[in-house]
């Protein structure tokens, strides 16, 4: 999940005093709860190794581990929020973190890296209540702009804070005992959540005008869920295998029915009439392929320190500080120069950075083990997204008439969260596709003994070059550990290189493809906040609500 801090203007002097009862601790819970569904969908970044040699996984099932969290999120994420409208946002926050409780115990007690998808999944389910169901809770207990702007700052600051810490803490408990500790810590933070937000959490509701979109929602996730298995499994099943070729024609058929369903719907979960303005178009294509390069490039970073150098979970979780933590430490700048700067001259600056911190990740020598060779690209990429995740929001909602500012919110949410999803699927297949290529061929160009030629073969037919940089030394296949290595090296150097292209493109769109827009917002005049807005509970607009 992102940094989508429900932009309204800050504004004017009576900060308290139209604050209604309960705000503080509904403040309090509401960051609790996102606090925790960030850190679920973090977690896993510094695990991957120990999940590779814990229970023995390839690389597809890898990238399932973290694509299940987030195809769970965007697939739901409208539909939590018309159920928090109509059944209570503190009820939708409980049910969500006693899923990702469930989840968490589920991949703690995992014998096998299927039942860990479950566990993700359950978390990504959890998650994608709990971040729109705790923002409008928060919202529906303030009444001024000011006051507003204040509380989804403070919520928006513990969403990145649980991404930049989440790996650390993996690493940390991993480091004691297992990777399964990580885990019930984690139950255990969120049964904490879980009484915070029913004791302390004050129920709202917004009925009128609200309905589920039965339809829309099923088409949307049955061809999401069927493209994105085609995608993941394409590299090491074969891209001409009759399951991945169905998966992609049949999610191709479900998400064109999804696109007819919206067309003809009363109430559509996603409005396709917003399109029809260019500049809200090219920003919705921007949140797409610029977060796909962030997310693409730190799973690239998890994989390439994790399951591929096979390095120490702590050290894994030291370079995502430097792309996590940036978003959370430049919240005050960023909010002011959104004032004062084109949020579309940010986001290009923004995506240059990251474009040139993803090129700069080519250039790494897999059998250096230091972290040193990371400091520079890692830090480009998280200032650049620092820029980007709230930029991309304040153009997509000034582009649009302001009665559409909630459902245009709405829309760039799932896109970014889209975006996020489709990141390691991407580079996953580009990555282990161009891996197995490599390691083929240098097997084929090697010299090893036939005993050790035979068994490196039969590990790579079936686990890829993964499986193969993974066998202990001594044991059969073992010859063949740096043929491995080094086609992983290329595989992963070709994903970042997929993601500095996927950032130079979406720097591109912004610079040319985008009028200049400015928020003209003033910091004057207190007035009354808007009703909250449904959709998917986010607020309108994410910029200025950084405003201290």
């Amino acid at each position: 999940m992102t940094l989508d801090n429900g932009a309204l203007p800050s504004h004017g002097p009576t900060a308290g005093a139209a604050r209604t009862p309960g705000y503080a601790g509904t403040l309090a819970a509401a960051c609790g709860a996102v606090f925790v569904a960030q850190v679920a969908n973090a977690l896993p970044a510094s695990l991957n190794g120990l999940f590779q040699q814990d229970l023995d996984t390839h690389g597809s099932q890898l990238t399932w581990i973290t694509s299940a969290f987030m195809i769970a999120v965007v697939c739901f994420e409208f539909t939590f929020g018309v159920l928090g409208d109509l059944f209570g946002r503190r009820r939708l926050v409980v049910t969500g973190t006693a899923l990702l409780t469930a989840g968490s115990a589920v991949a703690a007690l995992a014998p096998t890296v299927q039942v860990l998808w479950v566990g993700a999944a359950l978390n990504g389910l959890g998650a994608g209540a709990m971040f729109p169901g705790s923002l409008t809770a928060l919202t529906a207990v303030t009444r001024t702009l000011r006051d507003r702007a204040h509380a989804v700052a403070v919520w928006s600051g513990f969403l990145s804070a649980g991404a930049a810490v989440s790996p650390l803490l993996g690493g940390m408990f991993a480091k004691v005992g297992s990777w399964r500790g990580s885990f019930w810590v984690l139950v255990a933070l969120a049964v904490v959540s879980m009484v915070l937000t029913l004791t302390l959490v004050t129920e709202s509701r917004a009925p009128e005008g609200r309905r589920l979109d039965v339809p829309g929602q099923a088409t949307f996730a049955i061809g999401l869920i069927l493209v994105l298995y085609g995608a993941v499994e394409g590299p090491e099943s074969g891209w001409t295998t009759l399951p991945v070729i169905l998966s992609l024609a049949l999610g191709a058929c479900f998400l064109a029915g999804f696109v007819v369903v919206e067309l003809g719907a009363e109430s559509p979960i996603f409005d396709l009439r917003l399109f029809r303005n260019r500049a809200f178009a090219v920003s919705s294509v921007v949140a797409v392929v610029g977060m796909l390069a962030f997310l693409g490039a730190c799973f690239s970073t998890s994989m390439w320190l994790g399951p591929v150098q096979h390095q120490d979970p702590i050290r894994v979780a030291i370079p995502f500080l430097l792309l996590q933590g940036p978003a959370f430490l430049l919240i005050p700048a960023v909010s002011r120069l959104l004032h004062r700067v084109a949020a579309s001259w940010l986001l290009t600056a923004g995506f240059v950075l990251m474009a040139v911190g993803c090129l700069l990740c080519t250039r790494l020598d897999v059998t250096d083990a230091g972290l040193g060779a990371f400091v520079a690209p890692a830090l480009l990429i998280g200032i650049g997204f620092a820029l980007t995740v709230s930029s991309v929001t304040a153009v997509a909602l000034n582009s649009v008439p302001p009665h559409l500012a909630g459902m245009a919110s709405a829309t760039t949410n799932m896109l970014r969260d889209l975006g996020f999803a489709l990141g390691p699927v991407v580079v996953g297949a580009v990555a282990l596709s161009n891996a197995r290529s490599a390691f083929t061929q240098n097997l084929s160009g090697g010299d090893l003994p036939a005993g050790q030629l035979a068994a490196a073969r039969e590990i790579a037919e079936a686990g890829g070059p993964i499986a193969v940089n993974s066998v202990p030394p001594g044991a059969p296949g073992s010859a063949a550990h740096g043929l491995a290595l080094d086609a992983l090296g290329s595989g992963f150097s070709t994903a970042f290189l997929v993601c500095g292209v996927a950032a130079a493109v979406a720097a591109a769109l912004t610079a040319f493809g985008m009028p200049g827009l400015r928020t003209h917002r003033s910091p004057e005049n207190e007035a009354p906040a808007p009703p909250t807005p449904g959709s998917d509970g986010t607020a309108e607009s994410a910029p200025t609500a950084l405003h201290p």
